[in-house]
């Protein structure tokens, strides 16, 4: 469809924790976790399938564990479990909106979340309901976005819409280097040599691999996950061609 109407009928928005943050510096704000749900249910109310892959950096990062002399593995488990928690008030947000949800972890914890299983997963978003997935890959060493892209490709999504604080992929951060340049449009290819920091590698490269386009987008900008579900042009397209 155009626009009028959706152009994917099967996305996964990847949500950083730091998109859950608001006005705060550490944490939740439950009154931005309940703003995004609503974002949510616009796009619900569309027909698409959603699925979220959620991050945890605002409760603990792996690499500033590490920083502070946690082994690796271990400070990553940590980051882990900081998704789940953020899964568990994203969850029960969307469902205040009147969306039924159902929350995914990659690690096995059966009192607050399903275990993740592709099939279930899927039959899940053909029922209408939304799919949050916790707890990356549920090993250590893996990003919450190579994380996204693998299940992103696992659920057949057809795009990956990548939430972030900034409108879009910039040559340089532009809050620091405001000369930095602004793409509209870069192949996988441009964002790997250039080593712009999107996603990680590992990330990229399925997606590349795959043919699985990205849309990089400012999500603190009220509507723009409905905007990018229509087709508008907002953000940075990440693409084979352009």
């Amino acid at each position: 469809m155009g626009p009028e109407g959706p152009v994917y009928k099967r996305i996964l928005l990847k949500l950083s924790g730091e998109a859950l943050l608001g006005a705060q510096s550490y944490g939740l704000e439950l009154s931005r976790v309940r703003e995004l749900a609503s974002e949510i249910r616009s796009v619900c109310d569309l027909g698409v399938q959603v699925a979220i892959m959620i991050g945890g950096g605002n409760i603990f990062r792996g690499f500033e564990g590490e920083k502070a002399g946690l082994p690796r593995a271990a400070a990553d488990q940590m980051g882990l479990l900081a998704t789940v928690i953020n899964g568990i008030a994203l969850q029960e947000a969307i469902e205040k909106e009147g969306i039924a949800c159902r929350h995914l972890s990659a690690l096995e914890i059966r009192a607050v979340a399903e275990p993740f299983i592709r099939r279930r997963a899927i039959r899940h978003l053909e029922k209408g309901r939304v799919v949050v997935f916790s707890a990356g890959l549920g090993s250590p060493f893996f990003t919450t976005d190579t994380a996204a892209a693998l299940r992103a490709l696992e659920i057949g999504a057809e795009v990956i819409l990548k939430a972030t604080k900034v409108d879009g992929v910039y040559s340089a951060d532009p809050l620091v280097d405001p000369e930095a340049r602004f793409y509209e449009s870069i192949t996988y290819e441009e964002v790997l040599q250039l080593r712009l920091k999107v996603m990680d590698a590992t990330a990229i490269s399925l997606c590349r691999e795959f043919r699985l386009p990205i849309i990089v987008f400012n999500v603190t900008v009220k509507g723009n996950i409905y905007r990018a579900v229509l087709g508008e042009k907002i953000g940075t397209r990440i693409v084979e061609f352009y």
